[in-house]
């Protein structure tokens, strides 16, 4: 009869220092709007978070989603900061929420927001 082989996703090697921990939520989330054109910054199943999506991909826009979870980690991500979810980051800085970029494409500002930061190539 066949027995199972243990399976392990981190094995520790002799001489090496362990993995280092995680960034931070507010590191992780800084390092992932400069890493990509347009990211979206919402609580895990939050309508308005879907709404922007779903605006930014109607635009041709494939926008980074990051969700949070706890409520400690939106409150390490706002920091001392009064950042309302979803917030949206656009090459690198933080533009607004829903509000923000509603008004924006109603105004017709949006598209060349989105075309200086390279999220669109038409």
């Amino acid at each position: 009869m066949h027995q199972a082989i243990p399976y392990r996703t981190w094995v520790p090697v002799a001489g090496l220092d362990p993995p280092p921990p995680p960034p931070p939520p507010l590191a992780r989330v800084r390092n992932l709007a400069s890493e990509n054109a347009v990211v979206v910054v919402g609580r895990r199943g939050c309508c308005m978070c879907h709404v922007v999506k779903r605006l930014l991909l109607g635009l041709g826009v494939n926008p980074l989603v990051h969700e949070v979870e706890d409520e400690r980690a939106v409150f390490e991500i706002s920091g001392n900061q009064n950042l309302q979810f979803p917030a949206v980051f656009i090459g690198g800085k933080l533009v607004g929420g829903l509000e923000w970029l509603m008004a924006a494409h109603i105004s017709g500002e949006l598209v060349p927001i989105l075309k200086k930061a390279g999220a669109l190539w038409l």
